[in-house]
């Protein structure tokens, strides 16, 4: 499997960004997105299953969607509103549906600062 990671970069606060990762190789269970900031633990962003459903981080809902194909293995993360808090590295994740095995991107740099 392999993951190719595209969008992150400087923003200031309140603007966006359009986070992308687009999977090789296989069918995916769940895709989403991580982030870990300095000192931090990585946490779950925003991820979306096979069918669909969604799960997000409360302190990105209403500012952050998730949005899948499938037929492109691709999953794209819009990040509206964005606050110096979300500053972070985020990390594409992908799980098989085969096996439950987990890959990892090698992350996107998003800084929110004026």
């Amino acid at each position: 499997v392999q993951l190719e990671e595209s969008g992150g970069g400087l923003v200031q606060p309140g603007g966006s960004l359009r986070l992308s990762c687009a999977a090789s190789g296989s069918i995916f269970r769940s895709m989403g997105w991580h982030r870990q900031a300095p000192g931090k633990q990585r946490e779950l962003v925003a991820m979306v299953t096979s069918g669909g459903s969604t799960n997000y981080a409360d302190s990105v809902k209403g500012r952050f969607t998730i949005s899948r194909d499938n037929a492109a293995n691709t999953v794209s993360l819009q990040m509206n509103n964005l606050k110096p808090e979300d500053t972070a590295v985020y990390f594409c994740k992908v799980v098989l549906s085969s096996d439950w095995s987990a890959y990892w991107g090698q992350g996107t740099q998003v800084t929110v600062s004026s």
